[in-house]
């Protein structure tokens, strides 16, 4: 049981729930929709599209404190609250229907009255109160807005199992390797990890985006002061996850050490991208009265860069930059020394005729570069007859010489993710040895399929085809004698498997004409057939 519950956990693997159709209705529709035990069933998802709506809700409501973009699109902004009450009114009713089948409240009495007096029934029903209160009580539009922000409080319901389920984990360990299970993957970091690094992508995704609006001069005309707040926000989220980092990264085992093992960790270059992301900040805001730094503003966009921590993509093109580094470098001194000579070439020919465009070689090598990576932008073209001839070749040269390095890097990491893949098959045949998978395991396993890219049908099939080769190997009747005999535990298991198939034989022949065939022509010794008789049971073991 532990291990195919493990094994539910896996990314793909029994994704879909087993369910009887034979319970009751309302225990049916709970083990689909809201039972946290079931694996495979909606409830995760449930859980998942509700917290976005309540994020959405709050970006909303950002957004209706601006009269130049709530005033034209006030219908949409009543039919998308319209629309979120409509959710979580159903949310909270259906709770409220199943309550009865809830594990907080099963086999206790008045079970629906229990729950209407919860934390979280209070918390979903005041995050729809205010919308029915002003149908039959006058409320202040402000009011109601404040009200609304208590959706938020709706977070804790997916919020709250997870730090209860980080408690129980790191019970009895230090501060700052509790901090290291939040920040860093362990088995100790469970769904409150993943949720921290959920929300460090959130907040880059919005300054990102922010920084984007910003640029627009009539957004920002309207939106200055939340833009401002936001950055503000947002640089002390990425400051405060900086920090942790260093605080918590010797826990790791390449950063042994109290001093270098931190200046290890700051010399990365995730950790270089981190502090990129909060300095020009710092920086505008303390040296601004002595340099005009308004330019560094564009280096928030740096911020991008730290999703990078979050995929395994830019891992495997680095490795592949690596491995083919030496075919690379190759063909990147071709295309360099085509550059060189075509511009030369080009400043041959045109010259005389356009002086002011082909001044030097150096000027010319644009010109180059734009013509052999057959971009053609038309505002340098050559004029004489041997320089358009000349541009025609190398136009064509170019589609071959500039797809080379695209080629390479396009095979060389499919080729990559190929190695890796087969290594995880390899992994969790390993891990089969002992027949089952632990539930760190699972973990790994499911921590590798995304970063891979692994879909739901190919982790079951590496995991099947993983359990079949095990079996196989586990068949010792198919290996060659001396191997059996190599290992004691397999000669031993051989020797049962061929007695068997002994005893099946007699089972199955005749026998009087094995006796007959036997005796003729002495096929069998006398020592033979009291051994073929004791196997049997026919007869005493020969003296």
């Amino acid at each position: 049981m532990e291990t195919a519950n493990n094994l539910s956990k896996i990314h793909g693997y029994n994704s879909k729930a087993n369910i009887s159709h034979d319970m009751p209705v309302r225990k049916w529709i709970y083990s689909w929709l809201l039972d946290p035990t079931v694996p495979g069933n909606y409830q995760k998802s449930i859980d998942r599209w509700i917290a976005i709506l309540i994020i959405t809700n709050l970006i909303v409501l950002l957004f209706e404190h601006v009269p130049a973009i709530y005033e034209p699109n006030k219908v949409l902004f009543h039919a998308f609250d319209v629309f979120s009450v409509a959710i979580f009114t159903v949310e909270y009713f259906l709770r409220l229907y199943l309550a009865p089948e809830d594990h907080e409240f099963k086999g206790k009495g008045y079970s629906h009255l229990r729950y209407i007096f919860s934390p979280f029934a209070l918390i979903d029903f005041m995050a729809v109160a205010p919308f029915y209160l002003q149908a039959f009580i006058p409320v202040d539009l402000r009011m109601l807005r404040f009200l609304r922000l208590l959706r938020i409080l709706k977070l804790f319901r997916v919020l709250i199992p997870a730090i209860k389920q980080f408690v129980i984990a790191n019970k009895g360990r230090t501060f700052r390797k509790k901090v290291h299970a939040l920040i860093f993957p362990s088995p100790y970091g469970g769904a409150l990890q993943g949720m921290f690094d959920n929300f460090i992508v959130l907040w880059v995704v919005i300054s990102v985006v922010a920084v984007v609006l910003e640029s627009v001069q009539s957004i920002h005309y309207h939106l200055n002061l939340q833009f401002i707040i936001l950055d503000a926000v947002a640089v002390g989220v990425f400051t405060l996850e900086y920090n942790m980092r260093l605080f918590c990264c010797v826990e790791e085992p390449r950063y042994q050490g109290e001093i270098m093992g931190r200046f290890k960790q700051g010399g990365e270059t995730t950790a270089i991208i981190d502090l990129l992301a909060i300095v020009p900040f710092y920086l505008e805001a303390f040296l601004h009265h002595l340099f005009d730094l308004r330019f560094l503003r564009v280096f928030r966009l740096l911020r991008l860069l730290k999703l990078t921590r979050y995929t395994g993509a830019t891992k495997t093109l680095t490795q592949v930059i690596v491995r083919e580094w030496p075919v690379l470098a190759a063909s990147a001194f071709v295309m360099m020394l085509l550059v060189v000579l075509t511009a030369s070439l080009g400043y041959l020919f045109e010259h005389e005729a356009q002086p002011d465009k082909f001044e030097n070689i150096p000027q010319s090598i644009y010109w180059a570069v734009i013509t052999l990576a057959s971009v053609g932008y038309g505002d340098i073209s050559p004029v004489t007859p041997m320089g358009r001839i000349m541009t025609i070749v190398l136009a064509l040269l170019g589609i071959g010489i500039f797809a080379i390095p695209a080629a390479l890097l396009s095979s060389a990491f499919s080729d990559q993710l190929r190695i890796e893949r087969e290594t995880l098959r390899d992994e969790v045949y390993h891990m089969l040895a002992d027949g089952t998978i632990s539930e760190h395991e699972a973990d790994k396993i499911n921590a590798e399929a995304k970063r891979l890219h692994l879909s739901e049908d190919e982790v079951k099939r590496m995991i099947d085809k993983a359990k079949r080769e095990r079996e196989l190997k586990d068949d010792v009747s198919t290996l060659p004698i001396h191997k059996i005999a190599a290992t004691p535990e397999h000669a031993v298991e051989h020797f049962k498997f061929m007695l068997s198939q002994i005893r099946q034989l007699g089972i199955m022949a005749d026998a009087e004409k094995f006796q007959a065939a036997a005796v003729k022509n002495d096929r069998l010794t006398s020592t033979e057939m009291a051994l073929w008789q004791q196997i049997q049971g026919k007869s005493a073991p020969p003296g």
